[in-house]
């Protein structure tokens, strides 16, 4: 059996895999795409676009709530979970689709199962080898699970989609963004949710104050977060789950979801024996231009250690493309990476933190405020936005843009491109703003903090 020879094969049709293997086609190579599961990875399927479609469920029941303010009366309203999870699915086979044909129109030869490297140009596919000048590792990351006693009774963030059951009571363990988002989410839909955080804090990493105003809007919105506290153990009691926690404390949950953190997809594909080396995280280890200490074989996305979002393993695909059948002059620069979290209200972020701009040494102006929303003002909703500026004194310029409120990922991306710009705090004062939106207070900030 003859041997096909590709020019670049990827491994995962996640978003990173799937941009890079179109944009390698559209660039005259011969490309193939091998995918074990479902095809856009994690993004689409288990990740930013169910939870997005969640969030958005979760938020009705408060737009029902708010709507008495401004006239209107409906019966109460009921919400059924089978209902949300059928048509996410088809949402999302949907979607799945739309990536195979990109995939097919594009060129590129799809092969459905799991790939091993055999060699830095060789892989292996359901009895199959392949050669290729270059392979891409795009293999996505995935839940870690804790292993404390009865920890298998505990679901992951992959799992939480497709419940059997709607659980009156869930216990979220973790403080990071997915635990928080789904913290939001659930509490929305009408469940009890009590969230478990190792830590001082929610969002390590965030800044301080956007860590604080969050902890309280989400306690606004029901729900408990217990900080400095973990879990050590789970058993099925009475019909559902008794909870040991480590500070001796017990809680009951008919749910536990365990999202304290997630790893790279790096082990399994025969990187081991090539010599790949990995980093201390588990992640594949590769220089500025997304290779790998073997000549060949290639990385990106959330199987290394930078930025796991999925903007960012799209334009590193275009990166690493260009390097291997373009001009080589695309580069990506990671320190303005806007980010959203979308609990309730939403967070977003681009830029330093307080914290990291102080860490610099830099003399620092400190703008922010918090105020109650015009729609808030009828619908009685005690629900605030807090919005923030770091402004590095010498040169005036932006260096963090931060929000918590209703819509905070579509305000904060524009300010976004202003900040790659390299705008100042005096080309902020000059900009009028849209009258009234909760947006037009980032270009109104005219006094600084102490």
């Amino acid at each position: 059996m003859s041997t096909p020879t590709f020019d670049l094969f990827v491994i995962g049709a996640g978003s990173g895999g799937v941009r890079a293997a179109r944009m390698a086609a559209q660039r005259g190579a011969r490309v193939a795409v091998a995918e074990a599961g479902a095809l856009g990875g994690t993004c689409v399927n288990l990740g930013c676009i169910p939870k997005k479609l969640y969030s958005y469920a979760a938020h009705f029941a408060s737009d029902f709530e708010d709507a008495r303010g401004f006239g209107w009366s409906a019966s109460e309203p009921h919400f059924d979970w089978a209902t949300l999870k059928a048509n996410r699915a088809r949402e999302i086979t949907r979607l799945n689709g739309i990536y195979e044909r990109l995939l097919l129109e594009s060129g590129v030869t799809l092969l459905h199962g799991r790939a091993h490297l055999v060699a830095a140009d060789t892989v292996a596919l359901n009895g199959q080898a392949y050669r290729a000048r270059h392979i891409l590792v795009a293999t996505g990351g995935h839940p870690v699970m804790s292993d404390i006693p009865g920890g298998e009774l505990a679901v992951s963030s992959d799992a939480i989609f497709d419940l059997p059951q709607f659980p009156r009571r869930l216990v979220v363990v973790g403080g990071g963004y997915i635990a928080c988002e789904f913290a939001s989410i659930f509490r929305g839909l009408g469940a009890e949710v009590t969230q478990l955080i190792r830590a001082d804090r929610i969002l390590r990493g965030f800044d301080a104050d956007v860590q604080r105003f969050l902890t309280l809007e989400m306690g606004k919105h029901g729900v408990q977060l217990r900080t400095n506290t973990g879990l050590s153990a789970i058993e099925r009691r009475d019909g559902g789950l008794l909870l040991t926690l480590k500070n001796g404390d017990t809680l009951r949950a008919d749910t536990v979801l365990q999202a304290t953190g997630r790893r790279p997809n790096a082990h399994g594909f025969g990187l081991e024996a090539l010599g790949v080396l990995f980093d201390e995280q588990g992640a594949i280890a590769v220089d500025a231009d997304y290779a790998s200490n073997v000549p060949g074989i290639h990385a990106i996305g959330d199987v290394i250690d930078r930025v796991p979002l999925t903007p960012v393993a799209l334009a590193e695909a275009m990166v690493l493309v260009d390097r291997l059948f373009g001009e080589g002059k695309r580069r990506l620069d990671y320190a303005l990476v806007p980010t959203a979290v979308f609990t309730h209200p939403n967070v977003a972020t681009v830029g330093l933190t307080e914290e990291q701009a102080r860490a610099d040494h830099r003399q620092l102006r400190i703008f922010r405020t918090d105020f109650r929303s015009l729609k808030s003002t009828l619908s009685g909703s005690t629900e605030r936005v807090m919005m923030k500026l770091i402004v590095d004194a010498a040169s005036d310029r932006v260096v963090g843009v931060h929000m918590v409120g209703a819509d905070a990922g579509e305000i904060v991306q524009g300010f976004a491109v202003a900040m790659k710009a390299g705008a100042t705090k005096a080309q902020f004062d000059a900009t009028i703003g849209i009258h009234p939106t909760a947006a037009e207070e980032f270009v109104t900030l005219r006094e600084p903090v102490a």
